[in-house]
C-alpha cells in the first residue's frame, strides 16, 4: 500500500480496464488510458481534443434549442440513457434512478444507443 499511495486494493482496481463494456465507460477514456502508460504529452494532447469535442457538442445543443426556442419547438435537450431524474418522495431532492437498459444492452454487446464521445 506504500508504493501506491495508501489506497486500498479496492481504489486501486477502481479504474482498470473491463471488456464488454458500453464505449462510453469512463474507463475506456483514450487520455486516461494514455496517462496511467505515463505518456503525458500525448494523454495532454488527447485530453485537450476531447475537452473541444464535448464543447462543440455543447455548442450544437445550444444553437438547437435556441432554434426551437425561435420556431416555437420545445426542446428536451441531453437526455440520460441509463438514468433518469426524479424527485425523492423522502427528501423532496432531484436524484438519478436507474431506467433500465445498460445490463440487458450489455448482455446482448448492443452499444448503438451510446453517443461517441471519445
Amino acid at each position: 500500500a506504500e508504493n501506491m499511495y495508501f489506497f486500498s486494493e479496492l481504489a486501486l482496481t477502481l479504474n482498470e480496464p473491463e471488456e464488454r463494456v458500453a464505449p462510453t465507460d469512463s474507463r475506456l477514456r483514450p487520455d486516461q488510458r494514455l496517462m496511467e502508460s505515463g505518456r503525458w504529452d500525448e494523454a495532454n494532447v488527447e485530453k485537450q481534443r476531447l475537452e473541444e469535442k464535448q464543447r462543440a457538442v455543447r455548442r450544437r445543443r445550444e444553437a438547437e434549442a435556441v432554434e426551437a426556442l425561435e420556431e416555437g419547438k420545445d426542446y428536451e435537450g441531453y437526455i440520460p440513457l441509463w438514468f433518469e431524474r426524479k424527485v425523492d418522495a423522502v427528501t423532496g431532492e432531484l436524484i438519478c434512478v436507474y431506467k433500465g437498459g445498460y445490463w440487458e444492452a450489455k448482455e446482448k454487446q448492443d452499444w448503438s444507443v451510446c453517443p461517441d464521445i471519445f
